[in-house]
């Protein structure tokens, strides 16, 4: 079932200026100051900073974002605090978020807080439903907000919370964000010797968290309030360990790429093998590939997956070029046609029902599609204004290149895997006359279809698909000037070139380029864009061929094959690795870490790499 559509919060304030919700008659914080409501409840009351210091990292839960300042607060004392820990991991959820504008308004009433809150503006995500999460303080701090009503997303968050912030408009107003349920979910993901504070001390507030496993206590209040609640789960507090950082990726693709990033932003050693002369070689080497969602009239699981995607696909390129290493893509914007005018309405109705930012998405009718477009087009569709294209090459080597200015980073191009072993708690990768290329504790298999070679990928049902792309030669700024899909996908005009494709055949191992190949291409081209696929020799077209790893339900596989034996996988992208990769290795490197993940629960279980292997045998015992 879809989520329901996000209702921003409205900017208002009290009579004495305190921000206000018109949505639950009540203030967003104590009429005697925010900070020092913040400051005195929700950091002193959970006994911070000292309760993070000297921790490898810290993660912090809070009910209710509002506008936050509770964060931002927390922030600042992370910064000032000489003992901090290594990271800080602070999880929200907010129902009726602010936008960024507004935002901006009510944070410049604490001009100290000026700098943190202007990074934090900068990263602010498009308002639509789910998990965001949001890298700040050169990767430091990480705020993973989840976007909707609480009682889903505290069921769907997958953590183990060190304090918790019970924050949210009163007890009266707002009864679902004080409830049992939320106190026992708030319970399943603490984290031994956890924390809680709050400044209601409301009796069945009190009642709730006993029941729920929390000890608790009264304390001085904040401003005009007499008392406050501080509460701490006790159960045995087993030593904080940290992994063996030091992983040996299989692939040079994207995902390799993006989990060599990812992992080295965290501090860890990688050896990256992959047998072509450089990153990006393989089903990764197109010239241009589409990073967008693409959306269902529920809301299902592949909508779901790819918005967060390419969300955080496009803020992943933002970091780079922030950092220096800015790879080729622009968000131009992509069109997505409808085939038909039963689509057509089809399509509306999807743009209804989700109701997302119309800068995200919005519905176009042909003749706004053709302006979009600057071509004849013969049906309207969806426009993604925040989608476009990336070159996957160039993407590939500046995620490597963020990764070496991060940790030690060693690559092994033109290097062949004849086989994997586990020998003394460490994984080689051995070339075919035996020798040793490297070895390290963990390994994840990223390397496209080419992991069906091993035995430990089993597991994996990888099918290999073969692509090819035509490259179509443009003029300077020749329509269209978007992405534009429709059955097949065609680029705007990139280094003189266009990129138009793709096919997609299973298990066909044909690597020449086809003009069959690309006399479909052409054909897509012109239905898409009537006249475009005309006046080009398909026997004269370049292009290229690749082979993508598809699973069976058109989910990736991701995530430990063999837990214990620090055994990973990143497969299974299928025409999607641009849309998926760079959130599956954030995902797969949290997990490494022990950290909150980026993905709901239920997508986590989706795209979980050991979920075609057959249930162990009943020994009847």
């Amino acid at each position: 079932m879809a989520a329901k559509p996000l209702v921003p919060a409205r900017l208002a304030f009290a009579a004495d200026g305190t921000p206000y919700s018109d949505t639950f008659d009540d203030v967003y914080h104590s009429a005697d100051g925010g900070l020092g409501q913040a400051r005195h409840v929700f950091l002193a009351g959970n006994d911070l900073p000292r309760r993070w210091q000297g921790r490898e990292r810290f993660v912090i839960l809070e009910t209710g974002f509002g506008l936050g300042l509770n964060f931002l607060a927390t922030w600042a004392a992370w910064r000032a605090d000489p003992q901090r820990c290594a990271r800080l991991h602070f999880v929200s959820c907010e129902l009726h978020p602010f936008s960024r504008e507004d935002l901006a308004t009510l944070h410049a009433r604490w001009p100290e807080l000026a700098p943190l809150a202007a990074e934090l503006q900068a990263r602010w995500p498009v308002l639509t439903p789910g998990l965001h999460r949001l890298h700040l303080d050169s990767g430091r701090v990480t705020l993973t907000l989840y976007l909707g009503d609480a009682r889903d997303g505290l069921d769907r968050l997958a953590l183990c919370a060190d304090a918790f912030y019970l924050d949210g408009f009163s007890p009266a107003r707002n009864p679902e964000l004080w409830s049992e349920r939320i106190f026992h979910l708030l319970a399943n993901v603490a984290a031994p010797d956890a924390t809680l504070a709050t400044w209601s001390v409301a009796g069945h507030v009190r009642e709730g968290l006993r029941r729920a496993g929390f000890e608790l206590e009264k304390s001085p209040g904040f401003g005009g309030k007499r008392q406050m609640l501080r509460g701490r789960r006790t159960l045995p507090v087993p030593q904080e360990t940290t992994p063996n950082r030091h992983a040996l990726i299989l692939g040079a693709g994207i995902a390799g790429c993006s989990l060599a990033e990812r992992l080295a932003a965290r501090g860890w050693r990688i050896d990256l093998i992959d047998a072509a002369d450089g990153p990006g070689q393989g089903a990764s080497g197109n010239h241009a590939g589409v990073l967008r969602p693409l959306p269902s009239l529920d809301d299902n699981r592949m909508s779901r997956l790819t918005r967060a995607g390419s969300l955080y696909g496009w803020q992943t390129i933002a970091r780079l070029c922030r950092d220096g290493f800015a790879p080729r893509a622009e968000a131009c914007g992509v069109l997505h046609l409808a085939r038909d005018g039963a689509q057509e309405g089809k399509m509306h109705k999807v743009v209804d029902a989700l109701a997302l930012p119309p800068a995200h998405l919005r519905y176009v009718e042909a003749t706004e599609a053709a302006a979009i477009a600057g071509c004849t087009v013969r049906h309207g569709g969806w426009f993604f204004g925040d989608s476009g294209w990336v070159q996957p090459p160039s993407l590939c080597r500046t995620l490597l290149q963020s990764a070496e200015a991060s940790a030690p980073l060693r690559t092994h191009f033109g290097a062949r895997v004849e086989r994997i072993a586990h020998v003394d708690a460490q994984w080689q990768a051995l070339a075919a006359d035996g020798s040793l290329i490297a070895a390290a504790p963990t390994l994840i298999l990223a390397a496209g279809t080419g992991v069906v070679r091993f035995p430990e990928a089993s597991a994996l049902p990888v099918v290999s698909a073969r692509g090819q792309v035509s490259l179509l030669p443009a003029g300077a700024d020749s329509p269209p000037r978007v992405v534009v899909c429709c059955g097949g996908y065609v680029s705007p005009e990139i280094d003189g070139l266009r990129c138009a494709g793709a096919t997609f055949a299973v298990d066909d191992a044909d690597s020449t380029l086809r003009p069959a190949d690309h006399a479909e291409n052409l054909a897509k081209l012109d239905n898409m864009l009537p006249g475009t696929g005309q006046g080009f020799d398909a026997v004269q077209l370049g292009g290229r061929v690749g082979f993508r790893p598809a699973s069976p339900d058109r989910l990736p596989m991701v995530g430990a094959l063999d837990a214990e034996r620090q055994l990973f996988a990143l497969s299974g992208f299928g025409a999607r690795g641009l849309v998926w990769s760079m959130l599956v290795a954030e995902h797969v490197a949290s997990e490494l870490e022990g950290e909150p993940l980026p993905l709901e629960r239920d997508l986590a279980d989706a795209i979980r790499a050991g979920r075609f292997k057959p249930p162990a045998p009943d020994t009847g015992i």
